[in-house]
């Protein structure tokens, strides 16, 4: 049997084992709000795929952007605008979010996509913060007061969301619409090439593509689901706020992704349902005007200690001890 031959059954392995997690993941998701209050979940979906969209970017693109956040803010605040002053119903707002949040990729990625490393990260931030006090001054946001009273609506016309219930569902579906177009993406010719570009820019030059291309194509794409997450949340709260568009959001799903495992499929999820997990009990308790020294001591420790991430490390354990 060649080395070709190997791989490929080794690499079929990983994806059934990939799918079949995804599963289970799906599986107790559909269980979960009998058991746990729907609307912290609802949160944790939101962040997971926000966390998964700037992992296709940073964990397969090897591109670090500080400026994600404004992706999400952006989603956010045209799904409630269009939802409150255009009566739009729910998928609709959502889609055109995420298409404003597409297209403001595409505007970041053109301006940002021909630097590298600080260079671009800086830029990215530049950006970002532009666009929060853009959004600070803007009417149609509501300033600091941000967008309150976003209604929920009826999905199609047809089914309320009113309820907390049908409001997860929907979330849940939307968040795996999302990941699954993450999965097919790294699963794709165009997921190999970004991994090659990652691994070895000048090479994949040398070989005749233009890497610019491919960079400004994930660019999009991530943009895009972070303004998805971005809709879903201002529907989920009924608001949408600065708290979005501030660079302490762009932080914390840097955060989220390198706690769980940068360039691993279900390691932003783990890094997000850890983060949001945190915030959510610290919050509530004495030391609740100490969370972000919390994370940010979690942080150093994950970067000292867990270089790949927890998803990562437990990967090279198996890896090693059950080959």
């Amino acid at each position: 049997m060649t080395t070709q031959a190997l791989n490929s059954g080794a690499t079929g392995k990983t994806m059934n084992k990939t799918k079949l997690s995804f599963m289970l993941l799906l599986l107790v998701g559909l269980v979960a709000p009998f058991a746990i209050y729907p609307v912290f979940l609802m949160k944790l979906l939101c962040f997971a795929l926000f966390a998964c969209a700037f992992n296709l970017m940073l964990g397969y693109g090897g591109l670090l952007s500080f400026g994600h956040a404004a992706f999400l803010a952006t989603g956010g605040y045209i799904t409630g605008h269009t939802i409150m002053q255009w009566g739009l119903t729910p998928e609709l707002g959502v889609l055109v979010g995420t298409a404003c949040s597409a297209v403001m990729g595409f505007i970041f990625g053109k301006l940002a996509i021909r630097r590298q490393g600080i260079y671009f990260a800086m830029i990215t931030l530049a950006l970002s913060q532009l666009v929060f006090f853009l959004y600070v001054q803007a009417p149609f946001t509501g300033g600091e007061n941000g967008l309150q009273g976003i209604p929920r609506g009826k999905l199609f016309g047809l089914f309320s969301l009113e309820g907390n219930l049908p409001m997860y569902y929907f979330v849940l579906a939307v968040f795996v619409i999302g990941f699954s177009i993450i999965y097919r993406t790294i699963h794709s010719p165009f997921g190999q090439i970004l991994k090659a570009i990652r691994e070895n820019e000048p090479r994949t030059v040398s070989l005749g593509y233009d890497v610019d291309k491919f960079k400004l194509v994930a660019f999009v794409i991530s943009a895009a689901l972070a303004g998805l997450a971005g809709s879903t949340k201002s529907l989920v709260f009924q608001l949408a706020s600065l708290t979005d568009a501030h660079w302490h959001m762009s932080g914390e799903v840097i955060l989220m992704t390198l706690l769980g495992g940068v360039g691993t499929i279900f390691g932003p999820i783990v890094g997000a349902t850890t983060v949001v997990t945190l915030q959510n009990y610290l919050s509530q308790g004495p030391l609740s005007s100490w969370v972000p020294v919390i994370l940010g001591l979690i942080f150093v420790i994950c970067v000292l200690l867990f270089r790949s991430g927890i998803v990562g490390e437990i990967q090279k354990f198996m890896k090693k001890n059950f080959n």
